[in-house]
């Protein structure tokens, strides 16, 4: 039996989750606060999001999606283009080819995995800002920003686990 039109918008809507929760995060980590110098830390929700949706379905996270958010993050964010969008993508693929890693393991495991790349991701994306001549390198930065990053995970990877539960159960 085929199914009706609204079960394919359903489906299809049940299928961009992860990128419309990516989208989320970009505009919620380029939303104004008011604390000083908050986003030179501000911790990086968007390669939160896309480590966990790469690791969790990585069939509704493509590379080019990967990009592509990063691309809108560097436009929205007023850094330089293209760092978020290499970095995110690289992010993506360094997790799809450990992907049989990740698969079947612990909350824990995924995170000291997040733990590992986070540095690598976060520390490449303000060498390359600092090449670009866009900002400083100061690792002191990096390490706050890193740290945050880290930190936040957790109840980022629960809410998106809820989401997971709720509307991508069963498909």
């Amino acid at each position: 039996m085929r199914p009706t039109r609204f079960q394919r918008i359903d489906l299809r809507l049940r299928q961009a989750l992860p990128g419309l929760l990516v989208l989320l995060c970009i505009m919620l980590s380029v939303a104004p606060v008011r604390l000083p110098d908050h986003a030179l830390v501000a911790p990086g929700v968007v390669l939160i999001a896309v480590f966990y949706w790469t690791v969790h379905r990585p069939d509704l996270l493509q590379p080019w999606q990967a990009c592509l958010f990063g691309l809108f993050d560097d436009i929205l964010s007023g850094g330089s283009l293209g760092v978020n969008a290499l970095v995110l993508t690289l992010a993506h693929w360094v997790v799809v080819s450990q992907h049989r890693v990740f698969r079947g393991k612990s909350f824990l495991v995924v995170w000291i995995a997040f733990a590992m790349l986070a540095p690598v991701a976060i520390s490449l994306t303000a060498l390359l800002s600092a090449v670009a001549g866009r900002s400083p390198l100061d690792p002191a930065i990096v390490l706050v920003q890193t740290t945050l990053t880290i930190a936040r995970y957790p109840p980022l990877a629960w809410l998106f686990g809820r989401a997971q539960r709720l509307f991508l159960a069963g498909i």
